[in-house]
């Protein structure tokens, strides 16, 4: 889009560049900056928690600043657009009061080192306005100078457009099941679309133990089918699985051996269940199958 310039699509809405912080989050954390597009398309309220609280640097733009445009650092040179906030207030926290937060707790979770050289820092209220919310996660524009300087002011950039694209980029298509592999800490921020398909498959699945390189075959035909069951592993880190229980889910990969019919008998799915356990030899004490 030649000459466009975000700056300019501010002034559009009667934003003056000047008073706008922009933002180009990319966590430094690996397991949080994989997760990061999810996160910031299916639960907001963790990307809002994440960016009210900042390193003393950046922290000092957003207090002189009116406006925070906030962008996902989703390719080098180029930044995608989240969403605008209006800068309505801070408070000065303390570390235990921001570890005291369910949100930064949750963060936490998800691979999110968080405040721990600080004793105190400010936390800001950030407003999310309208203005702008049909292009968050489809405009792309250019992000200049150094890439790992990840504030600017907009009055004294220039951010140009690249693209505005049909469909949300913080959200892939879902692959085919015969080539998912999902990370645990990703069970926890699943994109609805991706949800909605394992909520109609049914079969067998895999967990892999990156740590030990051992296996765990499962089934899932009950009630929300392989979501349902992944979602269990979600919460527990070991869905009640003895050989699992103790081991770092951080470090479990899952994936899909076989689906079944809608109609097929849970006999069936069972039997098909100890037939991939045979064949990959998960059963203890080469894998963690205990039966």
């Amino acid at each position: 889009m030649p000459g466009l310039d975000f700056n300019a699509l501010l002034q559009a809405e009667g934003i003056d560049p000047r008073n706008v912080v922009v933002l180009r989050h990319r966590p430094y954390e690996p397991a949080l900056r994989r997760l990061f597009p999810w996160l910031i398309a299916e639960r907001r309220e963790l990307f809002d928690a994440y960016q009210r609280t900042h390193g003393r640097p950046v922290e000092s733009s957003v207090e002189r600043a009116a406006y925070v445009a906030s962008f996902f650092g989703h390719e080098a040179g180029k930044a995608l657009f989240v969403g605008l906030y209006r800068v309505a207030g801070q408070a000065r926290i303390s570390r235990d009061q921001y570890w005291a937060m369910p949100e930064h707790q949750q963060l936490a979770a998800l691979g999110m080192v968080g405040m721990n050289e600080r004793d105190a820092c400010l936390l800001f209220e950030l407003e999310s306005l309208a203005a702008m919310s049909e292009w968050s996660g489809r405009l792309v524009c250019g992000w200049p100078g150094l890439e790992r300087a990840w504030r600017r002011w907009a009055g004294n950039n220039v951010f140009p457009v690249h693209a505005i694209a049909e469909e949300n980029l913080l959200v892939a298509p879902m692959p085919s099941w015969r080539d998912l592999v999902v990370d645990w800490g990703q069970l926890q921020v699943l994109p609805s679309s991706w949800r909605a398909a394992l909520r109609q498959w049914r079969g067998v699945y895999y967990i892999r133990d990156r740590g030990s390189g051992k296996g765990y075959v499962g089934s899932a035909c009950g009630q929300e089918n392989l979501l349902g069951r992944w979602l269990n592993y979600a919460a527990s880190g070991h869905g009640g699985n003895r050989l699992l229980r103790g081991l770092d889910p951080d470090r479990f990969g899952f994936s899909i051996l076989q689906l079944v019919a809608q109609d097929t008998a849970m006999d069936e799915v069972v039997a098909l269940e100890q037939s991939w356990k045979l064949r990959l030899h998960t059963r203890e004490p080469d894998g963690l199958n205990r039966n």
